[in-house]
């Protein structure tokens, strides 16, 4: 290890309930749309796919998008246009 902190060591941070809910009417919806995120080594990376499942694995949460894709959800930066707000579910 050389000493850099990758996401995957960062205490997961809940996102905002409201936001949540948009994820989930997504993923109701199976709309394709352009998802915006942080990779774990700090890059900024688009795809277009859908939401399949949003679930909770250990300590954070998780959207599992149609290709199999895997994105923690506080590494979100935008899905369908809309930015992940700066507040989190308490």
């Amino acid at each position: 290890m050389d000493g850099r902190i990758t996401f995957n060591m960062m205490k997961y941070h809940p996102i905002s309930c409201d936001y949540y809910d948009e994820l989930t009417l997504l993923a109701m919806r199976h709309t394709i749309c352009p998802i915006i995120y942080q990779n774990e080594k700090g890059a900024r990376l688009t795809i277009n796919a859908s939401i399949k499942d949003i679930y909770t694995r250990g300590d954070g949460e998780f959207l599992l998008l149609s290709n199999g894709e895997e994105i923690r959800l506080d590494r979100l930066v935008s899905v369908d246009g809309k930015p992940l707000p700066d507040n989190s579910c308490k």
